[in-house]
């Protein structure tokens, strides 16, 4: 089916609006708050050869929005140094749920702040407390930096469970994009350390491997919106430099020799995501291996289609979807 009608106007809308990023690196220094204005209306990545992360950074910060109201939000730096922020739904005398989660952003750009709305909602939703984690970021930061950082805090939130007012037992992992690689990542990692125990993981249209060129998507959706082929090779430029680094789960999960006693496993991929192919064939690897795994493309979706949720109700309607899979397994 073509792209969803109330996607395509939304994307049309933003296309009136948009600037060049070219443009936008000029514009940065000598206009900052013109540069602000013509941002507020953009929501996707055309090619970004010759952009400086410093830019991307700018443009996807101006870009964030506003989240709902939560019982309370708490930033903090654990003792690795690792910036995290948790959400706490509600109070209660009872420990309740945590979801560990990983911001999208190829591994270069995105922060607690541009993830903040969909944290804020999936506290909300769920009933759970949401653990937010800033881990460095790329190129000045490559891999494996992202995933060690992403561990650790993991670490951190099971071993400081009263401290939290979360049940350790009902621990999941999640995140979008880059950040849903490296929420398989770090499942991969607790199996084999044998810690922390993680009950669930929701991959949020993921990027699990290193090879553009293994999956038809990335050509079926080259010149897809809010992210194209083009754009991921540069992110992946910015994380892995010139090295494919295909044979290393750490990078690419579905690279993973053994993939049982993973943790159950929801993934939402979106039918026009250059990202779609491998997402389905982890879930696929995945129920080989004997994980209990549901995956969902979602027709007429585009990539981060949940931070278009506040925006459109299809949308909403695709996020909510995924909130009620984690809801289910922290409370089954």
């Amino acid at each position: 089916m073509p792209i969803h009608p109330e996607v395509e106007k939304y994307l049309e809308n933003s296309r009136r609006l948009q600037i060049s990023l070219k443009t936008l690196a000029k514009l940065v220094i000598t206009k900052p708050v013109t540069v602000l204005k013509l941002l507020k209306s953009r929501d996707s990545l055309e090619d970004l050869t010759g952009i400086t992360p410093e830019v991307v950074r700018y443009y996807y910060e101006s870009v964030s929005r506003p989240g709902p109201e939560v019982h309370s939000v708490e930033d903090k730096e654990i003792q690795e140094g690792i910036p995290i922020r948790i959400y706490r739904p509600k109070e209660s005398s009872e420990p309740l749920p945590a979801i560990v989660y990983f911001h999208g952003g190829g591994w270069v750009i995105g922060s607690l702040n541009t993830h903040d709305e969909t944290c804020r909602s999936m506290a909300n939703a769920i009933g759970a407390v949401v653990v937010s984690v800033d881990y460095r970021l790329a190129p000045e930061h490559p891999f494996p930096a992202a995933p060690q950082d992403c561990y650790a805090a993991t670490c951190w939130v099971a071993e400081n469970a009263q401290e939290l007012g979360i049940d350790p037992s009902r621990l999941v992992v999640a995140g979008d994009s880059a950040g849903g690689n490296l929420a398989a990542v770090v499942a991969q990692i607790a199996r084999e350390e044998k810690k922390p125990e993680i009950i669930f993981q929701a991959l949020i249209y993921p990027a699990v491997d290193i090879d553009l060129d293994r999956w038809p998507s990335y050509e079926e959706n080259a010149n897809a919106p809010i992210l194209t082929t083009t754009s991921m090779k540069w992110f992946l430029q910015h994380y892995v430099g010139t090295t494919l680094l295909t044979d290393d789960p750490l990078a690419a999960p579905i690279r993973a020799k053994d993939f049982s006693g993973l943790p159950p496993c929801y993934i939402a991929t979106a039918e026009f995501d250059p990202l779609r192919d491998e997402g389905m064939a982890y879930a696929n690897v995945l129920a080989e291996a004997g994980v209990t795994v549901e995956a969902k493309c979602f027709d007429g979706l585009v990539h981060g289609f949940s931070s278009l949720a506040p925006d459109l109700e299809i949308a909403e309607k695709a996020r909510d979807e995924i909130f009620e899979a984690i809801k289910k397994a922290v409370t089954a």
